[in-house]
């Protein structure tokens, strides 16, 4: 095991201030203990931004260059937490660097660029995942223990929604997330989740149809100040063109089992409501990320008098709460946060050498990255043949 571990964190803004926690929280979860965590640096073009996030979260000082990142001998671990247009270049370096790299998903704005950087990973060194951060949502994992365990058995049905609000206003400003291709609006920024969580739990998906876009805000004010994640800023009276999608919708056929999944960034009054509904042979679950303590559960009981959904408040007894709260008792609650806290120790816990049998399970892989992202392409494809059908 490493005598140390460094992290560093590239990208101050929403999501990474999620990863600069979730490493300082990391080493409080669990047991074996950890190697001691070191936290470093924190990585941001915006000095003033990255200097912020340093002295809230505890890191050492802060860089305005990735460059700077690679070449420091104090750094082993690096979470890459910006624009997706960017990934390619820092991760190549990084990995050059002989860096373990968490990336956040989607791993790239291209299936191309995203392949030569799964290339590269399995050629690397060092470790490099992706952050499909709600696979560690302890409801999320529960509902595919009682799929995998044959207590809901097999599915039938899954529907999915990720309503999001950030743009919904015409006047929140011009940002990297408007701009790209086809499918790299609000498809690979929250769709990319919803597509993951669906094959956790049911398998992979065997083809898609129906695919559907809309552009329904086609311009965007540019700031007149740096914007930070999903900030609203003052705006100017120069506008950019819109280049990708709003709202997004699809089908999807499993091997077992069909799924429809429509996601949004323009949905009033929906800040973050990722909510699913499974349904399986022997009843069904549903998940609503607004209230993360529990799940809805139905077992059939063959009776009918009194089936349907109860309340399942979430415990020590479901995934990653026992030993991973400072308070594991039951009813106590948690949320996404505690969920990047549980993505960062199962990454430190594999780059300090612990072997799977006493570790979280593992982190996804750049290949499973990929593969994310060729499902999203295959819904840009369906989207702009009318809907036709495609398989994966």
């Amino acid at each position: 095991m490493a005598e140390s571990l460094g992290v560093a964190v590239i990208g101050a803004g929403m999501a990474g201030k999620a990863h600069a926690a979730a490493y300082r929280m990391a080493s409080t979860l669990y047991s074996p203990a950890l190697p001691p965590v070191r936290l470093v640096t924190i990585g941001d073009v915006n000095a003033e931004f990255g200097s912020l996030a340093a002295r809230r979260f505890g890191y050492e000082r802060n860089d305005t260059s990735w460059q700077a990142i690679a070449e420091a001998d104090d750094i082993d671990v690096v979470s890459v937490v910006i624009a997706n247009s960017l990934h390619r270049e820092v991760v190549e370096g990084l990995l050059a660097a002989g860096k373990h790299v968490l990336c956040e998903k989607p791993l790239s704005d291209s299936i191309e660029d995203a392949r030569v950087m799964a290339t590269a990973a399995r050629g690397a060194s060092s470790i490099a995942r992706i952050g499909f951060t709600f696979r560690r949502t302890p409801g999320i994992a529960y509902i595919r223990d009682l799929i995998q365990t044959g207590v809901l058995g097999n599915v039938l049905h899954f529907s999915g929604r990720y309503w999001t609000d950030y743009g919904f206003s015409p006047s929140a400003p011009m940002s990297w997330r408007y701009k790209g291709g086809p499918g790299s609006g609000a498809l690979a920024d929250v769709g990319s989740h919803l597509t993951y969580i669906s094959e956790f739990l049911c398998g992979d998906i065997q083809s898609v149809s129906g695919g559907q876009f809309a552009t329904v805000i086609d311009k965007r004010p540019l700031p007149l100040a740096a914007v930070m994640g999903h900030d609203h800023v003052a705006v100017g009276d120069t506008f950019e063109a819109v280049e990708n999608d709003d709202y997004a919708a699809f089908n999807a056929e499993f091997a077992t089992g069909a799924g429809s999944f429509e996601v949004s960034r323009v949905a009033a009054g929906h800040a973050n409501s990722l909510q699913f509904e499974v349904f399986c042979e022997n009843g069904a679950a549903k998940f609503d990320q607004r209230r993360p303590a529990e799940i809805q559960l139905f077992l059939n009981d063959d009776s009918g008098n009194e089936n349907g959904y109860r309340q399942v408040i979430l415990g020590p007894g479901h995934p990653y709460i026992a030993g991973g709260l400072a308070m594991d008792a039951p009813e106590v609650g948690f949320g996404q946060n505690d969920a990047f806290g549980y993505q960062a120790r199962a990454f430190l816990e594999e780059v300090a050498g612990l072997s799977q049998e006493e570790s979280l399970p593992r982190c996804a892989t750049f290949d499973e990255g990929v593969r994310n992202m060729e499902l999203l392409g295959a819904v840009a494809e369906s989207a702009l043949n009318n809907g036709k059908k495609i398989t994966i």
